[in-house]
């Protein structure tokens, strides 16, 4: 599903569309344009979706709650859309856990891990799926096979056996995204989300074909602040490429950022940079001396998986600062007082940057689906906008970050050009269920003396959980960026006093 434009984008593109104009229209307290919103969105009387216009309308007041950065609330509460809503007034304000939310009576309670013979079944004379079934669950009626699921212990053998494919395989979308095993049921058999295991990765909101998983944002709360008197830089991820469609071309980008209201844009790939040099240093001191494997830092949800499930490795996870942390630590040192908004792929980034450690780094951060929104709500026409070729500086690595493989690439290139006699191996995986089969190989020594790429979404950050553009489209788009850097590496780039600033600074995270 991922790549295609549902009726899910579409309501989510709206509703953050009606919050970006909720922002830009506030003045002297009054939010109730929240009330009008749900009947913009689902007008008239009759259903769009579902099977009730009333529940649509509820399912959009919550996610556009939750678009406000407030708390999901039950169906079983009574409260106007507007309760609490003061607080998001508030331009500090940072998200209340939990980050991902499931809208309970938006869920479709799927059916999960179910075995089922279909009305493709030609009740065929072989009946391979009942035999190779290993425990009797398959009896033949009237011609057909029928499975019995109380013997059934979905083992896929009958699947792979049927020659009409008649035997299909039920997984909930959600939980077959999940690579944390973080998604169960509750007592009503919908999705409930095991938060202690959540590392906010976003997959499985990004792949719910029900719209019934959403992340809380700082939309209200950005544009807030780019009303106020501090101006606000955009620190752009390498991934934003194609993202906001053909018109929106590098050239375009500062543009239409300051259309929004920012006061400047800066790559994140100079942060990516930064992040480079941090990472080929640490490996050559560390590895194998020091720690059997190094992890790198970028991907959040990566991060903190391997901390999670291999607490005794932790320390082989790089404690570099994060493309998007040294983004925001370079702008702010250049532009005292200014704030800075995190723009990218990613739902992770948002956990991260509300860690105490970072908040003075970075005050928000917005998805590139949910900037899609602020764009909407200010009809900007990117085709009217000036060019301004002024994009460069970053290398080709550092814009290479974007994509499964590419940060590994970017260090394993550094570390050839400046430490020349070092041998370096690498591995890389994408989607957690891979990173996790990762760390348990490096736990078995398997990979001593490897540098470890993790990237908790398949793809690596184009296929964040807040992107908008298919995958293969934007791998394309970031390849086309990469070949005109200035500079092919990041030993190379054009920002000398990066170097200079990573010395004169502890570029180091806290522990998680």
């Amino acid at each position: 599903m991922r790549g295609i434009y549902t009726n899910v984008n579409d309501l989510r593109k709206r509703v953050y569309a009606e919050v970006a104009k909720l922002s830009y229209d506030y003045k002297d307290g009054d939010l109730s344009q929240m009330d009008e919103i749900p009947y913009r969105i689902i007008p008239g009387e009759m259903v769009v979706y579902r099977d009730s216009v009333f529940i649509e309308r509820a399912i959009v007041r919550e996610r556009m709650r939750m678009a406000m950065g407030l708390t999901l609330r039950t169906a079983a509460e009574h409260a106007p859309v507007t309760q609490g809503a003061e607080e998001c007034v508030k331009p500090e304000k940072y998200y209340q856990p939990p980050l991902i939310n499931i809208i309970k009576f938006a869920c479709h309670a799927c059916p999960d891990n179910e075995v089922k013979v279909t009305d493709a079944c030609q009740g065929c004379f072989a009946h391979a799926c009942k035999e190779v079934c290993p425990v009797g669950a398959i009896t033949i009626k009237h011609r057909r096979s029928v499975i019995d699921k109380e013997k059934c212990i979905r083992c896929g053998k009958c699947v792979q056996a049927c020659p009409y494919n008649a035997i299909v395989k039920l997984e909930r979308p959600c939980v077959k995204a999940c690579g944390m095993n973080a998604i169960g049921s509750d007592e009503y058999g919908r999705a409930d989300i095991d938060q202690d295991k959540c590392v906010s990765c976003g997959m499985c909101l990004a792949n719910c074909p029900f719209g019934a998983i959403a992340d809380k944002a700082q939309i209200f709360q950005c544009i807030q602040a780019i009303k106020g008197d501090a101006p606000v830089y955009a620190a752009i991820a390498p991934a934003v490429t194609g993202q906001f469609g053909p018109d929106f071309t590098p050239e375009k980008m500062r543009p239409a950022f300051r259309a929004l209201g920012f006061e400047d844009v800066v790559e994140v790939a100079i942060g990516a940079d930064l992040c480079t040099l941090s990472e080929a240093k640490d490996f050559v001191e560390n590895v194998p001396d020091n720690i059997p494997f190094m992890g790198t830092s970028c991907c959040p949800a990566w991060s903190v998986m391997a901390k999670k499930l291999f607490p005794e490795y932790a320390e082989c996870i790089s404690m570099a600062l994060t493309p998007m942390v040294l983004t925001g630590r370079f702008i702010k040192t250049k532009y005292p007082g200014c704030k800075v908004a995190f723009i990218g792929p990613c739902a992770a980034k948002k956990l991260e940057a509300s860690r105490k450690s970072i908040r003075s780094d970075i005050d928000f951060v917005l998805t590139f689906e949910e900037v899609m929104g602020m764009f909407e709500a200010k009809e900007i026409d990117f085709k009217e906008l000036p060019d301004d070729d002024t994009m460069h500086g970053a290398s080709g690595d550092g814009r290479g970050f974007a994509v499964s493989g590419g940060v590994a690439e970017a260090v394993v290139n550094c570390i050839k050009e400046q430490y020349p006699d070092k041998e370096i191996k690498y591995a890389s995986a994408e989607g957690l269920a891979e990173c996790r089969k990762m760390m348990a190989m490096a736990k078995a020594g398997k990979y001593n003396g490897y540098l470890l790429e993790g990237m908790a979404c398949p793809g690596g950050c184009i296929a964040g959980a807040g992107t908008v553009q298919p995958i293969a489209k934007s791998a394309a788009s970031v390849a086309k960026h990469k070949s005109v850097s200035t500079h092919a590496h990041a030993y190379e780039s054009d920002y000398k006093e990066l170097v200079e600033f990573l010395e004169e600074n502890d570029l180091k995270k806290d522990p998680l």
